[in-house]
């Protein structure tokens, strides 16, 4: 079809939106559509974005101290400025502190919204049932969502950052994570996103599966770039001991994942659904969340209630040395872009 011009509005903490939204723009740009995504997760400026997705994405870093009179002045520059046909909007149909419901039902472009899971007090307090009306397809990425049975939503599988043919192998992968190539034994990998305060929580609980689990098993503290990994910055005591593991910069995770054995985190999205798709033993923390149930997503042999039963969880899992399902990978984002490119048609054709 006639390339066009994409704004993904992709606002929230952590790393799950705009990763998950990244998936999409890059299915969008390789189909010669003109992408712009917006994000202002506090994670975004360390992150490089623009290596992964390529120069047909534009990315928009906003400040997460912006508030609504400054959001909504930011998103009519935005739409003046790109001049979209259309609006993907993740997660949150009236934007992140409602900046988006006074503009949307005068919007004359495609609207889409990429509709997870959420909160069912934020759900009835802000009336989501109402302010979906407004986009012409729900996309439900993967996961159950309040309004999945809605006659505009259609189900995909996850979206995920990666195709296949860009995993690394698994000797290549541990290689990356700074295991030998003749070192046999499982590699457990401890995931920090979420916040500055969960990634240096992540040092803590890696250091101390290192010290259980001694000459079993490398322990490998994966963490996303940002300023708690400069050597200046200042940690909490006894974050990094001497002998525990050091953060490693990983960007996407979902590249090295086939050389994790055990992989220890929390329940967001990305994390659960890179190891699903992997077939990577998982065992998490299910964190809160204004807005995400992280308890709801996480099955009941991946979930841990205290760090002290994560960290047991963990090494008994090493101890078993669990097997890997194959992995069974679909990316739904390439399937979103094809049914959003079908809401393009409809609406140019109006």
């Amino acid at each position: 079809m006639t390339p066009a011009r994409w704004l993904i509005y992709a606002l929230g903490g952590g790393m799950g939106h705009f990763t998950r939204a990244s998936g999409l723009a890059r299915n969008a740009a390789r189909k010669g559509h003109h992408v712009t995504l917006v994000t202002n997760s506090p994670f975004a400026p360390d992150v490089p974005l623009e290596a992964v997705l390529g120069p047909e994405v534009h990315v928009h870093r906003l400040s997460p101290e912006l508030g609504k009179a400054a959001m909504r002045e930011t998103v009519d520059c935005l739409l003046e400025g790109v001049r979209p046909d259309l609006l993907v909007v993740d997660t949150f149909p009236r934007g992140l502190v409602g900046e988006l419901a006074p503009l949307l039902p005068s919007l004359r472009m495609g609207k889409v919204l990429v509709h997870r899971d959420l909160n069912p007090t934020y759900v009835a307090r802000f009336d989501i049932a109402a302010a979906v009306e407004d986009f012409h397809l729900l996309l439900v990425p993967g996961e159950d969502a309040p309004f999945a049975g809605h006659p505009r939503a259609v189900r995909t599988e996850p979206w995920l950052l990666l195709g296949r043919e860009e995993w690394l192998g698994r000797e290549e992968a541990r290689e990356r994570l700074g295991v030998a190539p003749d070192d046999t034994r499982p590699l457990v990998a401890v995931m920090g996103s979420g916040n500055a305060l969960e990634v240096e929580e992540a040092g803590l609980i890696a250091a101390r599966l290192q010290e259980r689990l001694g000459a079993l098993a490398p322990v490998r503290w994966l963490a996303p770039p940002g300023p708690w990994l400069s050597e200046k910055a200042p940690r909490k005591k006894n974050v990094v001991r001497d002998g525990a593991p050091r953060p490693l910069r990983v960007w996407p995770a979902l590249a090295v994942m086939s050389g994790v054995d055990v992989l220890v985190g929390a329940g967001g999205y990305n994390t659960v659904q890179e190891a699903r798709v992997t077939g990577t033993p998982l065992v998490a923390l299910a964190r809160e969340r204004r807005y995400d149930r992280q308890a709801v997503r996480l099955r009941p042999e991946e979930l841990a209630r205290t760090p002290e039963e994560l960290v047991e969880r963990a090494v008994a899992l090493v101890g078993s040395r669990p097997r890997r399902d194959p992995p069974s990978y679909a990316n739904g984002a390439r399937d979103a872009v094809a049914l959003i490119e079908r809401v393009l048609l409809g609406v140019r054709g109006r």
